[in-house]
């Protein structure tokens, strides 16, 4: 059996791709981990506001889900059924099917896709492009949609698409996200005049995709009579509406979709992240019926489906989403998060809010201070990192369920860090 110091973190960097990322920002090794509280090698405990990028709504090791998933194995469940039928994908389906969708008056088929969220955004484009016969798809400014080709192309960020080395990331027209041009620019009457415009250049789209808050983008939210806007845009044109709920779903932005109560219903939902409930991999995408028009595994992948996670998300509904509790413990706290962020905000020169619910952050106006904070922070105990087209958002991701004293406290060390780093800039400057 092959041994490794835990702490010895030389492997990594012999061994593993130069391609990693978050570990470069929190540099030690994790060993264990519960709830909203992480800890190293050396035992050192850290509160985690970064949830796994979103894939950890319900903490760490939530202790329902860890023993349904060891009862699952230890009795011989199934581990990999590539999508033929199983108890625990009908348990899955038949639990969203009267939680999520039944409630919410929605219809759709759930496709199951490849484990991660550009799995689902493939799908989902792709699917439109058959459906209505058009190759254009109409992404938003600061958009992030995901690292495979097709989801790249949609994505905005340059460093994201530089690392496609070159090839042609087509077939998409990229319009202003809400506010992208400024508060006083309308960009749903540019779009509406562009489209109506025979001589735009802008092909027939076959779909409109967007984040109602765009995770990678900086926390931009969109209003519900903008998102109305773009709906009734897609309608007319004749266009798929595709809501990327990856990153903002799953109670993130205070309900279970961040469409809920803004009077759309999307044509497709991509779905991810925490939709295991338990950080395993899992992806979904939501079709309305009369747009499942895939003949049988004309769009499929080995990993299909994750079993495991079946167990896992059918005990998140039912624990989380069986009523209106849970939101309610949501909604608490999305409102002390907004009042500590306006009283950080309120140190920073020209530092603003953004966000909505618990996905929220500080615009401090630059990567170099926003990064210095979140180094501070990670310092003093807090995991957290930044969001924007140049990491000038510090951003709140903290488990949902995180009680709410080592909330406060993870604000606290957050808030901390501001007051520690901004009068050494200023020295500086």
């Amino acid at each position: 059996m092959t041994t490794v110091e835990t702490a010895d973190k030389e492997i990594f960097a012999r061994r593993e791709s130069e391609a990693r990322s978050y570990c470069r920002n929190f540099d030690t090794v994790f060993t264990s981990a519960e709830g909203s509280t992480m800890t190293d090698a050396d035992g050192r405990t850290y509160i985690d506001f970064l949830a796994g990028c979103s894939s950890l709504n319900y903490g760490h090791n939530d202790p329902d889900m860890k023993a349904a998933l060891l009862d699952h194995i230890a009795g011989n469940g199934i581990a990999h059924g590539l999508d033929m039928y199983t108890d625990s994908k009908a348990a899955f389906l038949k639990a969203f099917e009267e939680l999520v969708l039944w409630p919410r008056g929605m219809d759709h088929k759930v496709m199951m896709t490849g484990p991660t969220g550009t799995n689902a955004v493939e799908a989902a484009i792709k699917l439109a492009r058959k459906v209505t016969g058009r190759k254009n798809v109409i992404s938003f400014t600061n958009g992030f949609h995901g690292m495979t080709l097709g989801s790249l192309a949609l994505t905005g960020n340059h460093g994201k698409r530089a690392g496609a080395g070159g090839v042609s990331l087509n077939d998409v027209t990229r319009m202003p996200f809400e506010g992208a041009l400024g508060d006083d620019v309308d960009t749903l009457q540019i779009i509406e005049s562009m489209l109506a415009n025979s001589s735009s250049g802008i092909e027939p789209p076959a779909a409109f995709i967007l984040e109602l808050v765009q995770g990678e983008g900086g926390l931009n939210a969109a209003s519900p009579e903008w998102v109305q806007g773009i709906a009734r845009l897609a309608e007319a044109h004749g266009a798929l509406l595709i809501v990327d709920d990856i990153q903002a779903g799953l109670g993130r932005t205070g309900s279970f979709f961040s469409f809920d109560n803004f009077g759309i219903v999307p044509d497709m939902v991509t779905m991810a992240k925490s939709l295991s409930g338990f950080g395993l991999p899992f992806a979904a995408l939501l079709i309305k019926p009369e747009h499942d028009i895939w003949k049988p595994a004309e769009h499929n992948g080995t990993f299909r489906g994750n079993t495991h996670a079946f167990v896992t998300a059918r005990i998140a509904l039912e624990k989380f989403w069986a009523d209106d509790r849970f939101r309610h413990q949501i909604a608490l706290k999305s409102q002390v998060l907004e009042e500590r962020l306006l009283g950080i905000a309120a140190r920073i020169p020209g530092a603003t809010i953004k966000g909505r619910g618990m996905m929220r952050g500080v615009d401090v106006g630059s990567g170099e201070l926003a990064g210095e904070i979140c180094a501070e922070a990670f310092r003093n105990g807090l995991i957290i990192e930044t969001s924007g087209a140049e990491d000038e958002v510090v951003k709140v991701l903290a488990p949902l369920t995180t009680p709410m004293e080592q909330f406060k406290e993870g604000l606290d060390i957050l808030e901390s860090a501001v007051d520690t780093i901004l009068p050494l800039k200023v020295a500086a400057e």
